[in-house]
């Protein structure tokens, strides 16, 4: 099973595996460096779309060999976006990956409805990886990006887009927690209601491939010792693979103050429900943070 990153990227080295990904309007340092650094990995080959002056430039600047990649020369952000998804669309590339675009123009982009990403009456959503040196392996969690406040059936599709990213990094069966503020049914809390009925969906197979339990609040949810003294017998707690928080907040808050207040953490995320991966990460994310993502989306690539 793969419990850090380190393992992920040694799987992919392991299996052979190399995917084509377009970098929409990738003329930024971190996008080019951590491209250029899955290229040397060997699991992709990239082709950038953007200003081909600017993207010489940053490669120059960095002392990386531009001849690596392929380039498709728009020097208009909206058309370099717009002309990635298209590539993507007519199946030129495995992974999508956003460069220094904003996410709203990257996201119109994926949800064009003549040549982008997002398949009629689907659900797009964020789906993140977490290596925290304090936890025992990798979690993976969901939506921190995308989805403000998800309806109930919204969480059953997400629980199944997590339990697919987890199941592609080896785990058979995962392990999937609901979370809310408290493991006690508390009607006076509607997500923990709506956790005791995913986790009775799983129970049944309605939620497929995965052993789903809830409420769990996260203490519970991700730590053995909580268990034990609050005496909760759980296939899940103290052991989940996969969290599914209640709404943007929870989930978003967790997700940063692992990555500002937590040593040693890395992170991963992307975009799941479209055609293809497409990796999300932050203008603002570290090379390192969008060279995972960008395993985590090859990883993924059906």
């Amino acid at each position: 099973m793969i419990k850090t990153f380190s393992d992920l990227f040694a799987e992919l080295k392991a299996k052979n595996i190399c995917k084509k990904m377009v970098a929409a309007w990738a003329v930024d340092e971190h996008t080019i460096e951590a491209a250029s650094k899955a290229t040397d990995l060997g699991f992709v080959k990239v082709t950038l779309v953007g200003d081909a002056d600017l993207i010489a430039q940053v490669c120059k600047d960095n002392d990386i060999d531009v001849a690596k990649f392929e380039i498709v020369d728009v020097k208009d952000e909206l058309k370099a976006v717009a002309e990635a998804v298209r590539m993507v669309h007519d199946g030129d590339g495995d992974v999508l990956m956003k460069g220094l675009c904003s996410t709203d123009k990257f996201l119109r982009a994926i949800l064009n409805k003549e040549t982008g990403l997002l398949p009629p009456k689907g659900l797009l959503s964020h789906v993140g990886v977490l290596e925290n040196p304090n936890y025992h392996k990798l979690i993976f969690m969901g939506d921190m990006a995308v989805i403000p406040l998800p309806d109930f059936r919204q969480k059953v599709k997400i629980a199944g887009f997590i339990t697919s990213v987890a199941k592609s990094f080896g785990i058979a069966k995962p392990k999937i927690a609901f979370i809310a503020a408290s493991e006690q049914m508390l009607d006076s809390m509607p997500a923990c209601m709506e956790a005791a009925m995913l986790a009775k969906m799983c129970d049944r197979g309605q939620i497929k491939g995965c052993i789903g339990d809830g409420p769990l609040a996260l203490d519970v949810a991700i730590d053995k010792e909580s268990v034990e003294i609050k005496k909760l017998e759980s296939p899940v707690a103290g052991d989940a693979d996969c969290l599914l928080f209640p709404n943007i907040e929870s989930a978003n808050v967790f997700w940063k103050t692992n990555s500002k207040l937590s040593v040693g953490v890395q992170q991963a995320g992307m975009l799941v429900g479209t055609k293809v991966p497409c990796v999300l990460a932050s203008r603002a994310d570290d090379v390192q943070t969008k060279l995972n993502s960008i395993a985590e989306a090859v990883m993924f690539v059906k």
